[in-house]
């Protein structure tokens, strides 16, 4: 409220002149005073008003307020709920990842081993196609050595066959001159008789000689006949002549039959050494084929049962020679 300074009260020179003042004064705070009370009406209808209009959004706040705290509280449930399965889910994928971990370690090493084996894998194939190389080489050699025996036993084989023909014959002239050194003693030992029991004669000495002839003949087959004038000597010169003959074609064969044993004896040894070496490849590379693969094994072993058959073609007369 205005209240009016008294320094501000002029000084008045009549009391109408004060009244009029106090009179204007006062019809001026009396409209003021009714300016006042109407805005007074107007505020407090505008204060109702606004009041109402409060109270409705403040009833409106609150159901809105109200339906927030039930969200809030459905959202805290929800976002608890939710805390819970991702907390489980949290805990499984833990799980899962440790279980993966795992796997994936497990994996690596079985990787790792695998690894370890496909390197140790490709070293015995090396060391497996070495094997075969030198496997395939020794056997081409073995065959070829093979080979070479089998014709070096073809050779011996005929020769044998040739030795057998030859100690027929042999034995045959041994057989023949036995014959015929039996049958010159006899003659020898009629001979003596009837030159004990006959005077001597120029036709027996003439025998005599001729019986002479005949051993100095035997004994050195190359001495040439004596001439005679008698028919009868001359016939028995022939039939010594023939003897002769045999007994040169005796010593031929003999001198033919010790070549043929001293052959014999170097082709035996040759088979004694071809064995020992035969048999050290053959142990060599069955001890290589059997540390490295069995691909091998049966040509290994069927051509050592061959060489063997064919050791035994070589070996098996030449002990039967050995035994003559």
């Amino acid at each position: 409220m205005y209240i009016m300074n008294t320094d501000m009260i002029p000084k008045f020179t009549s009391k109408d002149e004060e009244i009029d003042f106090w009179k204007t004064l006062s019809l001026k705070y009396k409209k003021n005073c009714q300016e006042a009370q109407e805005e007074l009406l107007e505020f407090q209808e505008g204060s109702r008003e606004l009041e109402a209009e409060l109270e409705t959004q403040l009833g409106q706040a609150e159901h809105h307020t109200s339906v927030l705290h039930s969200e809030n509280s459905r959202l805290k449930n929800e976002v608890d709920s939710l805390k819970e399965k991702l907390e489980q889910q949290y805990a499984q994928s833990y799980k899962q990842i440790n279980m993966l971990e795992d796997d994936l370690g497990q994996t690596r090493g079985i990787k790792e081993q695998l690894h370890k084996y496909v390197r140790e894998l490709e070293q015995s194939n090396d060391d497996l196609e070495r094997a075969k190389r030198a496997t395939i080489v020794s056997l081409e050699d073995f065959e070829q050595r093979l080979n070479q025996a089998i014709e070096r036993n073809a050779f011996l084989e005929s020769e044998l066959d040739e030795k057998e023909s030859v100690l027929v014959s042999v034995q045959r002239l041994k057989d023949e001159a036995r014959d015929l050194r039996q049958e010159l003693a006899v003659r020898e030992r009629s001979t003596d008789v009837t030159r004990m029991s006959v005077p001597t004669s120029p036709i027996q000495d003439d025998n005599d000689k001729m019986d002479y002839s005949v051993q100095a003949s035997l004994s050195l087959p190359a001495t040439p006949l004596a001439k005679s004038a008698n028919p009868t000597e001359l016939s028995n010169v022939l039939g010594n002549s023939a003897r002769m003959s045999a007994l040169n074609i005796v010593s031929d064969l003999l001198r033919k039959v010790g070549a043929l044993e001293s052959k014999l004896t170097a082709c035996r040894n040759f088979a004694k050494d071809q064995k020992a070496r035969n048999s050290y490849a053959i142990t060599e590379n069955g001890n290589v084929i059997n540390g490295n693969t069995a691909k091998f094994s049966h040509t290994l072993h069927t051509t050592s049962s061959y060489y063997d058959k064919t050791r035994e073609r070589v070996i098996f007369p030449a002990l039967i020679l050995a035994g003559w």
